[in-house]
């Protein structure tokens, strides 16, 4: 079997694993001083400008990019609700959560997605999709209890706000589905969105203060470097996924992610983990599978 663009399994598993990249990689920037808000916009600022320049030599004058009404309002919806507001709250509720209550957070996008395609008329998951999110689920729930202060008391106000990340990622898996734009380039998809992601992102690290912490990033530049290159791998597949595999599978990149950043952790941070996390690991790749085979077999 070989690696095909129309393929949903083979880009499940390709943009989850480029997308397991950033938690070592981010791990690595927090350890160096790099604030959350400038690691996300150097993610997008980087992926924006690569792609850009590499789109507009491959197309150059013989075709030219669409500037729309549907593409704008693609771009900085997409932005806004896929990509901003998420990482914003993400910030917001580390401090007052943990980091493994809000990584739990993540593990919820999946079942969110799968009820909000149900509500918009999109193609049902399967019953043993069904079964395979919800192994996959328990498997990233026992990863995400293993980080940092998943048992601290509840904060319950600011449960309910971090509740809003995984909601607000499933509306934009499915807003992405409804609003795709016809005959859309992948690649250009993904460059108006995270061109529009950097400016807004951009603007938070200016309401916060963070413009001057822009200079950390020469601390970790070989990270810097393969964090932008793992985003310009990503987000074209990315959005190939939204279009050939629909809003709940693309739903489960994170489960994916989170069972490669152990992975990664482990083999090349050095990482030791208890035995719960290993076990979660492997309902995350039982769950995975199920869901592909489901789709196959549908």
């Amino acid at each position: 079997m070989h690696f095909s663009l129309r393929s949903p399994s083979w880009l499940l598993l390709a943009v989850g694993v480029l997308l397991g990249l950033n938690f070592p990689l981010g791990k690595l920037a927090t350890q160096a001083g790099v604030p959350g808000l400038v690691w996300a916009a150097l993610i997008s600022l980087g992926a924006c400008t690569v792609l850009g320049a590499a789109l507009w030599l491959r197309r150059g004058q013989r075709q030219p990019l669409v500037w729309d009404r549907q593409h704008l309002r693609y771009f900085v919806v997409t932005a806004g609700v896929s990509y901003a507001l998420p990482n914003v709250l993400v910030l917001a509720c580390i401090p007052r959560l943990g980091s493994g209550m809000t990584a739990m957070m993540f593990t919820l996008s999946p079942l969110f997605t799968a009820l909000l395609s149900r509500l918009a008329g999109l193609r049902a998951p399967a019953r043993l999709e069904y079964a395979g999110i919800a192994i996959g689920f328990a498997g990233a729930l026992l990863v995400a209890l293993a980080r940092g202060e998943a048992g601290r008391p509840a904060d319950w106000p600011w449960v309910a706000l971090g509740v809003l990340i995984p909601v607000l990622l499933a509306i934009g898996n499915v807003y992405r589905s409804l609003d795709w734009p016809p005959q859309a380039d992948t690649t250009w998809l993904a460059v108006g969105s995270h061109g529009a992601a950097a400016i807004l992102l951009l603007l938070a690290c200016a309401v916060f203060g963070l413009l001057p912490a822009w200079g950390t990033l020469a601390r970790v530049p070989v990270a810097s470097v393969v964090q932008v290159l793992a985003a310009v791998l990503m987000f074209p597949l990315f959005f190939r996924l939204q279009a050939v595999g629909g809003p709940v599978l693309l739903s489960q990149i994170g489960t994916v992610a989170a069972g490669v950043g152990v992975l990664v952790g482990a083999g090349l941070l050095g990482e030791r983990y208890p035995a719960s996390v290993w076990v979660g690991v492997g309902l995350i790749a039982l769950g995975i599978g199920l869901t592909v085979w489901a789709r196959r077999k549908g």
